[in-house]
């Protein structure tokens, strides 16, 4: 790895991409400490059982705690996020959205689309929460500050992602979310071993060792997963134009064995955490909060099976919306492809049930890591990480790796990369 950037910094236009790279995230980070308009900051310092509810747990983990400031980047790139999702599955819903955005353009107007959702969920989401945990002033105004404010933060954010992914290095809104995680984890270890110094107990020193050892544990085996690839044996058939012959040789098609990435340990912790923050703002004193609190909260058995059957799931559905076998099956035989021992039908077959075993192995094993953090709660109390904020982590770091070894590649300088057919 040292040496990939040892190559890339010798290149100037390369170097100037990192450069901006970073530039755009300390823009991103130092916004992020600015106070938003109509928030009455000594109410942050107050005892508020508003910001541990756990459908917040996911805002804070993505800004870096800004939320949990209320400045004007406490929403942060989340309703980019939702508004991306729910065009996603709009578009599964609606066969005419689909068919506009396969036509010429039609990216670029669900792009727009999903800006303008974007600003729309931020308004609602800033007002919502803020106003939910007490924090907005009085005075309708203040609540009109807030909520332009913020979703003036959200709309900077979405444009720091789209510029960086434009002119830097790697995904720009997967780099602003790994920045926030970052942020958070590295005040989550300091502040436990900050606790572990004042304590000065065993107990406190051991938890920090457990934390370390865990991260890296876990850390180690998101990466082996999310590199693991199942790859198919193509044949190319051979195609005539003019004097020239095409295909014939032997290639491969490449699928990883985690391709849903953590979509479904968000829906699942969301799903999960929705009743309990419902029932908190409306009826805090209410049986069904009382109950939402006992079982549907972070170390109860019925939240850890509830999380794995839900994340097994929903790793099947976003999988079927994401890659489609039919649809696969047909491109490569328009291609000239095939797979050794399989035609016709007996492609997509055979897509549909490699793609399922790949899926149940990925269900299982995110499932896995969703539960094991669960379970080191009932002794390390203060645990600043969760799966799905290493699984984002490994996998952005990753994402942009491949990255620089692609710009290093398109130059002809020589890297570790493999590319396969697809």
């Amino acid at each position: 790895m040292l040496e990939t950037f040892r190559k890339l910094w010798k290149i100037k236009d390369l170097q100037k991409k990192v450069l901006y790279t970073f530039l755009m995230l300390l823009i991103y980070r130092l916004v992020g400490v600015i106070p938003a308009p109509g928030i009455d900051v000594s109410r942050l310092n107050e005892t508020n059982n508003f910001m541990q509810l756990p459908l917040l747990n996911m805002m804070q983990m993505m800004t870096g705690n800004a939320f949990g400031q209320m400045t004007i980047m406490a929403m942060g790139i989340t309703p980019y996020i939702n508004a991306s999702i729910i065009m996603q599955l709009l578009a599964v819903a609606f066969p005419s959205l689909q068919r506009m955005q396969e036509e010429e353009g039609g990216q670029e107007k669900m792009a727009r689309i999903t800006r303008y959702v974007t600003v729309g969920l931020a308004v609602f989401q800033a007002i919502g929460l803020s106003r939910a945990g007490g924090y907005v002033r009085s005075g309708w105004y203040n609540t009109v500050l807030v909520g332009l404010s913020m979703a003036g933060g959200s709309a900077l954010a979405m444009w720091i992602g789209e510029r960086i992914t434009d002119k830097g290095i790697g995904n720009g809104i997967s780099l602003l979310i790994f920045a926030g995680i970052v942020s958070n984890l590295f005040n989550g270890i300091t502040g436990n071993i900050y606790t572990a110094v004042a304590n000065g107990t065993t107990t406190a020193w051991l938890s920090v060792l457990v934390i370390l050892l865990m991260l890296v544990v876990m850390t180690f085996a998101v990466t082996y997963v999310d590199l693991g690839e199942r790859r198919i044996p193509l044949q190319i058939s051979k195609q005539v134009k003019g004097r020239r012959v095409y295909g014939g040789q032997n290639t491969h098609m490449t699928l990883k064995v985690v391709s849903v990435g953590v979509l479904p340990l968000i829906f699942a912790y969301s799903l999960l955490a929705f009743p309990g923050t419902i029932g908190a703002l409306v009826a805090p004193n209410s049986g069904f909060t009382a109950w939402c609190n006992a079982y549907l909260s972070s170390g109860s058995w019925v939240y850890m099976i509830l999380s794995a059957l839900l994340i097994v799931g929903f790793t099947f559905f976003y999988s079927s919306i994401s890659f489609d076998p039919n649809k696969q099956a047909k491109q490569l035989m328009e291609q000239g492809a095939t797979i050794p021992g399989q035609r016709g039908k007996n492609i997509r077959d055979y897509l549909a049930r490699t793609t399922n075993r790949l899926n149940l192995f990925a269900a299982l094993f995110l499932a896995v890591l969703a539960v094991i953090p669960t379970l080191l709660t009932s002794w390390v109390t203060n645990l600043p990480f969760a799966a799905s904020s290493i699984l984002i982590a490994v996998s952005v770091s990753l994402e942009t790796m491949r990255t620089v070894e692609g710009e290093l590649s398109i130059r002809g300088i020589e890297t570790d990369k493999d590319n396969g057919f697809m």
